[in-house]
């Protein structure tokens, strides 16, 4: 029978209810209960054979910043006493948030600072003083959880509330840990007695929103500006993007995995007699919304595609209709038009949902960000693109990165350098065929004419520059003519083995290929173009 101390400042009763559910998941152990007072107390009595659970005191309403100098007297004092292990409940706010922040992070990432750096900073602080103060003398386990139910922290207590107060244009993708686990994770941490950072969530994820509709309570849209009046403004952020992290470290090196979903932690901390339904409905882990995408392909796309800029295009026989594939296009016009439009022919056409890779710039604005995530919208990495191809998806990239929306009219149909030739590694890697695909027409809804250099512009949007174009003086795009064009696949996967990714010859000269095909469909097709708002450029057997 093992000896467990859970640690916590007085009067914690969120303490209280994580004792609870670790009585009933492990009762043959023996719990006490310490005050931070009483354990660091040198009178106290202590035995080498005690297991510690501390859970750290919070400083700030929000529930995001923990108490380092508390801390550091309980790491203390578990040193003293040469404890049997220690396990700190750390947080996963230690990884920050914001638009670049990638989806399903590993005890590896480090946040580089997302606007959450006091956030991120403190619970470093805290983790750091740990491994000084204990490693030489006790074995130590960190547990960063996602949120917890219920818990002191913002978003736990504003899922808690009828009217939930969220942030217009935002609909971040949650991650909820039922306390049951939590408690479940910490006893497996103790009784595996293996040292190690891991993180703790469900494998499931929710939309704030829809977390709003499953436990029937109402949405209230406030805007951030206002709600900075009476919180925290880093501490926001985390209502406003997603910070998942992911679970397979703790799965495989202590064979824990939490029994309940987030939906069903939700609904159990909401109403414990009304347990969660058997067929839950189940979400995406980057936000993207299938019925969203085929309500817009019904109405607004439709609208756009056959009527506004009646889009012509050919080629999409070229697309694989099952398997991996990198879809590898230009993109003009700083607006992510031409890539709405193309995921539209590809859903239409082929029924297969393309992700593309986008640059956190756009998805920092609220409703734009919202947007581009429910269409199926991934933050540019490495990562994101990885976990597509790893599931057989198809992924969208414009290796030209930002500079190419951001191009002036006079250079629009001139494909820029293309960037680090990432998808050309990915496309050997994962033995997926890279299919080019190429449009015109799409530079002119909002030509840029020239680019204002501006370092605060810059800071505040991540954009490259302020374009001057005919937005917003005309904030409707124009309705200019658009040819798209899907080229023959390059089976970079029959050609090479992967081994070929490290090779930067070989790499080269397939990115030189594919720019090279691209390059001259849009000077063929430049050239059969007569008007920018009339006409086709395809012949009538290939239309």
């Amino acid at each position: 029978m093992s000896r467990i101390a859970l640690i916590a400042r007085a009067g914690n009763t969120w303490a209280r209810a994580l004792l609870q559910n670790l009585r009933r998941a492990r009762p043959t152990h023996e719990y006490d209960l310490f005050e931070v007072a009483g354990f660091c107390s040198s009178e106290a009595d202590h035995d080498s054979e005690l297991s510690c659970i501390y859970i750290p005191s919070l400083t700030d309403k929000e529930g995001t910043k923990p108490d380092l100098s508390e801390a550091e007297r309980v790491f203390q004092q578990s040193a003293r006493i040469r404890a049997r292990n220690f396990i700190l409940l750390s947080s996963a706010l230690i990884y920050g948030t914001g638009p670049a922040r990638k989806s399903l992070v590993t005890e590896d990432y480090s946040a580089r600072g997302f606007g959450t750096d006091q956030i991120c900073s403190r619970w470093k602080a805290l983790e750091a003083a740990a491994v000084r103060l204990l490693k030489a003398n006790v074995p130590l386990t960190i547990l960063r959880p996602a949120t917890v139910l219920p818990s002191p922290t913002l978003l736990s207590r504003r899922l808690m509330r009828r009217l939930i107060v969220t942030m217009p244009g935002h609909d971040p993708v949650l991650q909820l840990l039922s306390l049951a686990d939590l408690a479940e994770a910490a006893l497996c941490s103790v009784e595996r007695d293996q040292s190690g950072i891991f993180n703790v969530a469900p494998d499931g994820v929710v939309p704030l929103r829809a977390a709003v509709r499953i436990v029937r309570s109402l949405c209230v849209p406030f805007p951030r500006t206002l709600q900075r009046f009476t919180m925290n403004s880093e501490a926001l952020e985390y209502l406003r993007y997603p910070w998942t992290i992911s679970n397979a470290r703790i799965k495989a090196e202590l064979g824990f995995a939490p029994r309940k979903s987030s939906v069903a932690a939700l609904v159990e901390c909401r109403n414990s007699s009304d347990p969660a339904p058997p067929a839950e409905p189940a979400f995406d882990e980057f936000g993207m919304d299938a019925n969203y995408i085929r309500s817009y392909t019904k109405t607004l796309f439709k609208f756009l595609c056959n009527y506004y800029w009646r889009i012509e295009a050919i080629g999409l026989e070229h697309v694989p209709r099952k398997g991996p594939g990198i879809l590898v296009g230009m993109h003009r016009g700083f607006m992510p038009w031409d890539g709405v439009m193309a995921l539209h022919q590809l859903v239409e056409k082929t029924g297969r949902i393309p992700r593309f890779l986008t640059h956190p710039g756009l998805l920092k604005f609220p409703f734009i960000c919202n947007f581009i995530r429910k269409l199926g919208g991934v933050v540019a990495c490495q990562e994101s693109a990885a976990r597509v191809l790893e599931s057989g998806e198809l992924l969208g990239v414009f290796p030209e990165g930002v500079q190419g929306a951001f191009t002036l009219y006079r250079n629009a149909y001139k494909l820029q350098r293309f960037g680090r030739d990432d998808f050309v590694k990915m496309a050997l890697r994962y033995r997926a065929p890279i299919v080019p695909f190429v449009t015109i027409g799409s530079a002119e809804i909002f030509p840029i004419f020239a680019q204002i250099k501006s370092r605060c512009w810059t800071r505040y949007s991540d954009w490259p520059c302020l374009p001057v174009s005919t937005f917003p003086f005309l904030p409707v795009p124009l309705p200019s003519k658009w040819h798209t064009q899907f080229l023959p696949p390059i089976h970079v996967e029959e050609q090479f083995p992967p081994e070929a990714a490290q090779d930067a010859s070989v790499v080269k000269r397939i990115s030189v290929e594919v720019r090279t095909k691209m390059q001259q469909a849009v000077d063929d097709m430049l050239r059969r173009r007569r008007s920018i708002f009339f006409g086709s450029v395809f012949d009538s057997e290939e239309g």
